[in-house]
């Protein structure tokens, strides 16, 4: 194991340690309930589904059967469920809660509602909606659905400028080890932005900003793109083609004749969007960015 990798490990148990305090996991009943954790989830289930096959608990909670079988006769004996056969296969048994369960379920639920407001409340309504997009990223990373995420591209908007230049001396730096430099130039190219003659865009995942370009103003013939970029959770969703193309109806719509860019050689995801957008290389030459090495090209296409 890596030493960033154990950092990282040591980051998330720390997070489980913590939230497992907030939300009350480590007492001895859940929601001020004689019940534990897993108890309170399964009454939770069958109080959503209404009847449910213990299969069916097993697979939406990843329980034992036998540590579930122990639950169940427990909530039974309580008198908070009840349980038979199915009608269509005998080998199955369906779980239902029973009027006391139905309950005893409503009083958990408030409580559970209760608490949640209670957490919000204690922080101010920008804090609230970031926790909420938190805990939206940790759900969206961790189930895996595969699906895309949809995106909008979008113009310009206040205080988007200066998280161009973040994003840009954060990644870069991270990615390719550019430093202070490098955003002091993103920074330059951004001080030059005229809103009245350039347009630029940012592209938004999940209401957060995914990414951006911009088309400013070369000569009266030609357009220049600058600064796209893709954050690392939104790639592989096309959001760089569609920043480009973007970028490119604007220039024909304005008027312009000839389309360019500047890249550099390491940036090979890039360039093979600007490729597939008709873009051809024309020149090339060697630089240094804070003592690294690499190549510059500019690369054109006519519109």
């Amino acid at each position: 194991m890596s030493s960033l990798t154990k950092a990282r490990v040591a980051e998330v148990r720390a997070f489980n340690r913590f939230y497992t305090k907030v939300i009350g996991v480590l007492q001895a009943g859940m929601l001020d309930s004689p019940y534990s954790l897993t108890e309170c989830r399964v009454l939770f289930e069958l109080g959503h589904a209404g009847r449910l096959e213990t299969g069916e608990l097993r697979a939406l909670l990843g329980l034992d059967a036998g540590y579930l079988s122990r639950i169940l006769t427990r909530l039974e004996g309580d008198g908070l469920i009840s349980r038979e056969r199915s009608a269509t296969d005998a080998r199955k048994q369906l779980v239902r809660l029973s009027a006391a369960g139905a309950e005893s379920y409503g009083r958990l639920n408030v409580r559970s509602d209760e608490e949640a407001e209670r957490l919000l409340t204690s922080l101010p309504e920008q804090g609230q909606e970031r926790l909420i997009a938190g805990m939206a990223t940790i759900r969206t990373l961790l189930e895996g659905t595969g699906e895309r995420e949809p995106y909008v591209i979008r113009p310009l908007r206040t205080g988007d400028l200066s998280w161009v230049v973040y994003r840009h001396g954060v990644l870069y730096s991270k990615e390719y080890g550019w430093g202070m430099d490098f955003e002091r130039l993103v920074a330059r190219i951004i001080g030059e932005y005229d809103p009245a003659r350039d347009m630029g865009w940012i592209a938004e995942v999940g209401g957060e900003p995914a990414g951006c370009v911009f088309c400013v103003r070369e000569d009266d013939t030609t357009a220049r793109l600058r600064l796209l970029l893709v954050e690392p959770s939104a790639r592989g969703l096309g959001l760089g083609g569609r920043l480009v193309g973007e970028c490119l109806r604007h220039a024909k719509a304005e008027g312009y004749k000839r389309i360019t860019l500047m890249t550099r050689d390491c940036l090979a995801s890039a360039r093979r969007i600007y490729q597939a957008a008709g873009f051809e290389l024309e020149s090339e030459h060697m630089e240094t960015e804070n003592g690294i090495e690499l190549t510059e090209q500019e690369w054109s296409r006519d519109l």
